[in-house]
Order: structure tokens, then sequence, then C-alpha cells
């Protein structure tokens, strides 16, 4: 049994405008894929925060972030655009497992539902909030954002201002200066934005005129699964790439990038040079740190590593990485019609699908140890079949620390099973001969 509580909301900045480009490229992989993507999970709760509580940190969402007051208007010829919401109301559902129910059990399953249930952008606030009581205390909050409304780095903005709040008034310890998705829209038509675009696709087209059509050979029919996923750990490559970072100044980013690029000519030599899709997070650019709203964005890394020793590797990643993330803010319109135009002109579909995404966040080094020692720790997870995959490869590291954790997702038909778990073990394998 629950309850649902009425959260009556009120902020700044209603109007109507266009999607600003973070959330146009959101959109296109929520349309593509069939889903919100939406991000959250489960926290436990200890520290005897109540309902009320609860209900006033969704009051404080709602109120402060306009992301959460948004909701879409969809156009019969396609045309998406937003609607921000001066005032409103918001839901906090309550459930109780008074009934023996494991109150962890309960909560997990509505975050799966949620999780599973896309939004109606329309209608819905793209913000869902719920607690867990047992005997009339709270022992789990649950949380889920629609992908549109923010990303990994917004949502620490959301949990960092959160907790800086004023812990007897509840008020923000300041106001919310940073641009809202309204406010990020107008900006991306101002002259200095639009020559931002330009630059980028400048970058862009050198490239798509000279890569390979694609890196991958195939397809070939493996039968099913035809797409798979595989979570890897390993602590000895944690290990050696930190310690290739304090050697080189590297960051442990361009290690990893030049370990993937290495794995893959390993695993498919003589494709070409590495082309990625880096997910950028373009949080580095003036006025964009406190956003919140969708800012990453697509950047192009094309890489050369076959036959270089790994610190000319690294040194190379360090500059592809650097120049893709540069000319990672465009409009992405401009990016859908140059790739066209250029594969029309060259006569072939360029192939951009595969993806990498880095969501380590920095923290302090651990004591380091022996990798070689560390070998034995390295392991599998967990390895499913998937139903639908867009890209050929996706590689995901987690932000998990003293550890590299990653989730990599292929198309059987281009990389099978064995493929993935060599390219994992080559992975590792560079980052130890560095």
């Amino acid at each position: 049994m629950g309850q649902r509580i009425i959260v009556p909301f009120a902020g700044p900045g209603a109007g109507t405008g266009p999607l600003a480009w973070g959330q146009q490229q959101v959109w296109a992989s929520m349309v593509e894929t069939g889903s919100s993507m939406s991000m959250g999970g489960v926290v436990p709760v200890d520290d005897g925060r109540t309902v009320e509580d609860f209900a006033a940190e969704l009051r404080f969402f709602m109120s402060r972030y306009a992301a959460m007051r948004t909701r879409l208007r969809l156009a019969a010829d396609g045309t998406v655009t937003q609607e921000v919401a001066g005032a409103g109301e918001a839901v906090l559902e309550v459930l109780d497992a008074d009934d023996g129910a494991d109150p962890a059990a309960v909560a997990e399953a509505l975050a799966a539902g949620w999780r599973e249930r896309t939004f109606d952008y329309e209608h819905e606030w793209p913000l869902r909030m719920g607690v867990v009581c047992r005997a009339g205390a709270v022992t789990h909050v649950v949380v889920m954002i629609c992908h549109i409304a923010a990303d990994l780095g917004g949502i620490a903005v959301m949990m960092r201002e959160l907790a800086g709040r004023d812990p007897v008034t509840g008020e923000p310890a300041g106001p919310y200066e940073a641009p809202q998705p309204l406010d990020l829209a107008r900006m991306q038509q101002e002259p200095a934005l639009l020559r931002q675009t330009a630059a980028a696709m400048r970058y862009w087209e050198s490239h798509l005129r000279a890569i390979p059509a694609s890196m991958f050979r195939g397809p070939v029919d493996r039968g099913d699964p035809v797409y798979c996923r595989i979570r890897w750990q390993s602590r000895a490559m944690h290990l050696a790439s930190a310690a290739v970072s304090a050697r080189l100044g590297a960051d442990p980013a361009w290690v990893l990038l030049a370990a993937l690029a290495a794995g893959l000519e390993r695993v498919q030599p003589g494709t070409g040079p590495f082309v990625g899709i880096g997910i950028i997070g373009n949080r580095f650019r003036p006025g964009l740190r406190d956003v919140v709203s969708p800012v990453t964005q697509d950047g192009l890394c094309v890489l050369d590593v076959a036959g270089v020793e790994p610190a000319e590797a690294i040194a190379r990643a360090r500059a592809a990485s650097m120049s893709a993330s540069k000319h990672a803010y465009y409009d992405p319109r401009a990016r859908a019609e140059l790739t066209a135009r250029v594969g029309r002109e060259r006569g072939e579909d360029l192939d951009l699908t595969c993806i990498y995404n880095d969501r380590r966040t920095p923290r302090p080094s651990a004591p380091g140890g022996d990798p070689e020692e560390a070998l034995g720790e390295t392991r599998v997870l967990a390895e499913e079949a998937l139903k639908f995959l867009g890209p050929k490869l996706m590689l995901v590291v987690e932000d998990v620390p003293d550890l590299v954790r990653l989730t990599v997702s292929a198309d059987t038909r281009y990389l099978s099973r064995p493929d993935l778990l060599a390219l994992l073990a080559e992975m590792e394998s560079f980052a130890l001969r560095a």
C-alpha cells in the first residue's frame, strides 16, 4: 500500500523555446533506442529524514531547476520544443513495507519499474521521486530522472546544492546563476557560438574526408546473441595506469584511450586508425560548470597507434583527445548535415559507431601496488544478451575507485564475444607494458 503526496512548486524562467544542443543530441538517442535513458536509483536512508523532508527536497529540485519543470511539445512534422512551467505540482510516491516485505526489495522494484517505463514527455515532469517506509520511518529513497532534463554532471550539481542548503531553513546557499535550458538555447544562436559550430564542423570535415569508411570488418552472422554486453574489472590496469600517469604526467583518460586504440589494432590488425566517438562533458567551458541540463556531446577522436610504443601512443591519445574535446560543442543539425553530405560525396556511408564514455571523476590516488601481482584479481563480472544496440562497439568506464571497471557492448556480427574478451585483455596488457 502507499500514498501520493502532492508537492506544489514555483520557480522562474517560464517560457517556450527550442531544445539546446545537448538536449537535441540526447533526444535523438532517446528516439533511436525507444528509451528515456533514465538515470537514478535507490539510496538507503539512515539519517532520520522524514517523508516531509523528502517532499521538501522534491520541492527544492522542482523550484530551483527549470529543467525539472520542463515538458516537451512534439509537432506532427517532428519538431520538438520545450515548455518550462512557472508553477505546478509534483508527486512524491510513498510506499509502505509493513507487510513483511523487504524495504530494499520494494525500493529496487520501484526503481526498476520506473527505469523501464518511458516518461510521458508531453505531460509528465522529468523527475520521479518516491520513498519506502517501514513502521513510519523512511528506509529508502528512489529517484529517476529523464535524460532530456540532465546528464550525470547536472545530477552532481543537484546533489551538491541540495547538501549545501541551510540546515535550519532549507534555503539554498545562494541564487542559481547558471544558464537554464531556454537560456542555453538562446545563447547557442549568438554569433560567438555560431562561430564555435563553424570551427567544429571544419575539424569534423577534415577527418570525415580522410578516415576509412569503417574500422570494422564484417558482418559475420554468429547466431544469437546478436548484441551482447560484458562487465569486467581490473585492479592491475588501474595500478599500471596510475603509475603511467604519474611518470608521464598523463591524464588517466589518455592512457585508457590509447589502450583502447591499441587493443582494437591488435584484435583487428590493419583496419586503419582508431575512429571513436567520445562522450564529452563540456563542463570545462565557461558558464557550463553548474548547468542542470544535458551539455554532453559527441567528440570525434581519430588516433593512429599502429606500430608505436606505449608512451608515444599515449602522447598521440592526448593530442587526439584534446582536439576531440575542443570541437565537441556544436549544433547537432550542422553535424548531421555535414556527415550526410560528405558521405554522398565519398559515395559511401561513414561508420561512426565506436563509442567510448569515460565516466570517472578525479579523486586522490590510493596507495600504489604491483600491477603484476594484481593480475589474478582481473575478472568478468557479468555477461548478458541485449535486445538492441545502436553502435557496433560501446565502451563505458565506470566511476569506481581503485579499479578500472569497464562495460563493453558489441554487435557480435562485427566483434565476437572472444574478440571482446581479447580486447579487454589487450587493453590491460597495454597498460602493463606502458
